[in-house]
């Protein structure tokens, strides 16, 4: 079967997802992270440690570890900050340690220990699938780098390029993701990974052109020069150099054009849209404050949870609160929307994720933790309001993982009770068939594409398998919104898209011919999408929107928009 990343042979052409928009034309510069097998055969041919001994030596080599994720931590920001914290903790897990410690007391070697654990683990998260099967790369990273560390050899990594190249990989680990350099890595070609992968957000944050999900891209020759489009999610190579560099430079010329772009957004006709920041906690809040933004479509409050082995009081989560919304009212931008616990799933944090669930992406996540802890959310709409009356703002607040009307009416009562403005995601197929019923108990909807995706597609989000079905632009998913936006419109509500299709400066013209009133994103995707919109005209928008949604397959509907919005 050929899919849409599937290589082109008849063309020379590479397919995969597009990722971050740019074109660049450079040398190949392929990676490949593994440990010198020379090395680690000669140590495992060498005297062993033993017993104690041997989990010492386990430990000093984590030790290591950690600290170098801690360092590259606290020297990055944002995303690469959070994943490499995230890495750090990971390699100090307690299940990992003992399970090593027993594989040793059973009579294997030490490497042969940290192999089987690790198997162990990566099995485990794989089975449990959204974020935790992402985890997989991130263990196995780890293991090299402790086995360096054991071995007495530089932890594996991208070497940096000479000059700028075009980096190819089978997928990067969160340490390689986080250190990379704009300024020496071009752009970026993954043969595994999705458009909600460590490598995919990191390159959003750090505007460098990616595409994931490229069937073939390992064979691509070292230090060949290729032409990359990352809007089309094209690698070329054998692109004429001459109109290769007129291509850079078009491209060049729309980045210094998205640069000037101040906001607010509209369409070249003068049609609104909001556009809204996506944020995790105060420090990102303040951030995306200064950028050209309308406010927040999407607190993520379990963002800042994570690590916390008990609930936070309703005073400590008022000050949270309080944190993020005081930038944007302080900006002039009174719209913020909050994002109850989602919690659960690829998301577990300790005081609310029941263990042990067998599909935790189907099992009790979001809003359904309150059947049985309904304290959890009835502590965060308390702080909400009262951070909403300590900044002066009326919090919009949204429940995720909402499947039927009667949980939508259930939600928004609590929140109406206490003076908020109630909304729900859109996020499960069900809830976008009876959008009509939804919306009548509600302020306002919030499309989260990348659930809805996953769970149209009934395909894991993080399978890198599987990243051509949880494309955004699967014509299945595109209808399902189309139908979210057609609800809201009858009753004369707002309806938002908060996923990852809102970054995508071609999708969200497609979006906002469809109806949708407000698109949040990453902060540092905003420009992209303001100057996109407005260069076209509402009237485009929604002729994309027509022509996108009678499509049979993502490439066929991204090339029919791009017909009507660019060509």
């Amino acid at each position: 079967m050929v899919t849409d990343n599937a290589p082109q042979s008849a063309t020379g052409l590479l397919r995969g997802t597009p990722v971050v928009a740019g074109v660049v034309y450079g040398p190949v510069q392929v990676v490949r992270t593994d440990l010198d097998p020379a090395a680690v055969a000669a140590f495992a041919a060498g005297p062993q440690p033993e017993g104690d001994d041997a989990i010492a030596a386990y430990d000093a080599a984590v030790d290591k570890v950690a600290a170098g994720f801690l360092a590259r931590s606290e020297a990055a920001h944002g995303s690469a900050a959070e994943v490499l914290a995230a890495s750090g903790k990971l390699t100090r897990d307690r299940g990992l340690r003992t399970m090593v410690r027993k594989n040793i007391a059973d009579g294997h070697s030490l490497l042969e220990a940290i192999d089987a654990a690790v198997g162990h683990f990566a099995e485990m998260f794989a089975k449990m699938g959204g974020l935790m099967a992402e985890r997989v790369t991130d263990l196995h990273d780890i293991r090299k780098r402790i086995i360096a560390h054991l071995i007495g050899v530089s932890e594996p990594g991208i070497p940096v390029p000479e000059v700028p190249s075009v980096l190819v990989a089978e997928d990067l680990a969160p340490a390689d993701s986080a250190g990379l350099r704009p300024e020496l890595v071009a752009a970026l070609v993954m043969e595994k990974g999705g458009a909600t992968s460590h490598t995919a957000i990191i390159a959003r944050q750090l505007a460098i052109p990616c595409i994931v999900g490229v069937a073939g891209a390992l064979g691509l020759p070292a230090g060949q020069r290729v032409l990359v489009d990352g809007a089309a999610g094209i690698i070329d190579p054998a692109a004429e150099p001459q109109d290769a560099e007129r291509k850079v430079a078009a491209s060049i010329a729309e980045r210094e054009a998205q640069e000037k772009w101040t906001g607010p957004a509209t369409t070249a006709d003068g049609a609104p849209v909001k556009l809204l920041a996506n944020v995790a906690d105060p420090a990102s809040a303040e951030k995306a404050a200064k950028t050209p933004v309308e406010g927040v479509g999407l607190f993520r409050t379990e963002l800042a949870f994570l690590k916390s082995t008990e609930e936070p009081s309703v005073a400590e989560q008022a000050d949270l609160y309080e944190g993020v919304l005081r930038p944007f009212v302080e900006a002039g931008a009174f719209h913020v929307v909050t994002r109850t616990l989602d919690a659960g799933s690829d998301k577990p944090i300790a005081y609310a994720t029941i263990e042990g669930e067998e599909n935790p992406a189907l099992g009790v996540r979001g809003y359904r933790l309150t059947y049985d802890k309904p304290g959890l959310l009835d502590h965060q709409l308390d702080a909400l309001k009262i951070a909403g009356e300590r900044v002066g703002i009326q919090p919009w607040v949204m429940a995720p993982m909402i499947a039927t009307p009667d949980e939508a009416r259930d939600f928004a009562k609590k929140a109406h009770d206490r003076g908020l403005k109630a909304g729900v995601m859109i996020e499960i197929p069900s809830a976008a068939l009876l959008a009509d019923r939804i919306v009548e108990q509600v302020d306002f909807l919030s499309i989260g594409t990348n659930d809805l995706t996953q769970y149209t597609m009934a395909a894991d989000r993080m399978a890198t398998d599987l990243a051509h079905l949880t494309d955004p632009w699967q014509p299945a998913v595109l209808q399902l919104v189309a139908m979210t936006a057609a609800a809201g419109k009858r009753a004369d509500k707002p309806v938002g898209v908060c996923g990852e299709a809102a970054a995508d400066p071609l999708l969200a013209c497609v979006l906002v011919g469809m109806g949708i009133t407000s698109l949040s994103m990453a902060a540092a995707s905003v420009k992209a999408v303001g100057a996109q919109l407005s260069r076209v005209t509402f009237d485009q928008c929604v002729k994309a929107a027509e022509v996108t949604v009678d499509m049979i397959s993502p490439a066929n509907a991204r090339e029919a928009a791009r017909a009507v919005l660019i060509d």
